[in-house]
């Protein structure tokens, strides 16, 4: 069986060779991984260790749990399984609903669409009187005037 190592605190300009290096003494059953920024290509700070039994992954996590690598001390650890709910980064996020009083005619707010999951932690702490002063598109300004008049006039009608 084998057993999966997250080794974190890894420096942003590490290569596989030197991590391969460092783990060198252990045996050639290890496989390693770091995980790299898509854009930039460097170290994203975390990688993976494969080892093939429960006493090698012991022995790796006292050895170089807290070893220096170009000044920055390794933190190597049992790796937690994925959770289910977390969407991966092949993943496409899901779309954000449209705002109430927005124009539907394809037009998207900058920021919105499949950037990533954090849309819906940035809109979780905004208040009703945040989205109140929200001003509407300049083009649509005077028929939502109107709208709004229409509106205001049936409500003190009935």
């Amino acid at each position: 069986m084998s057993i999966r190592l997250y080794v974190g605190n890894l420096p942003e300009d590490l290569s596989r060779q030197e991590l391969e290096a460092v783990f060198a003494d252990e045996g050639d059953s290890l496989s390693i991984k770091i995980i790299t920024d898509r854009k930039t290509n460097k170290c994203r700070g975390f990688g993976f260790v494969t080892v093939n039994s429960e006493e090698k992954a012991d022995e790796i996590i006292e050895k170089f749990n807290g070893y220096q690598l170009k000044e920055n001390a390794l933190k190597v650890e049992r790796a937690q399984p994925r959770a289910k709910d977390t969407a991966d980064e092949d993943s496409p996020a899901p779309s954000a609903p449209v705002p109430a009083g927005t124009a539907s005619g394809g037009a998207r707010r900058k920021g919105s669409g499949n950037s990533g999951s954090n849309n819906k932690s940035r809109r979780a702490g905004a208040t009703q009187a945040e989205s109140d002063s929200v001003q509407p598109d300049p083009r649509w300004a005077q028929e939502l005037e109107k709208l709004k008049q229409l509106l205001a006039a049936q409500t003190t009608n009935t």
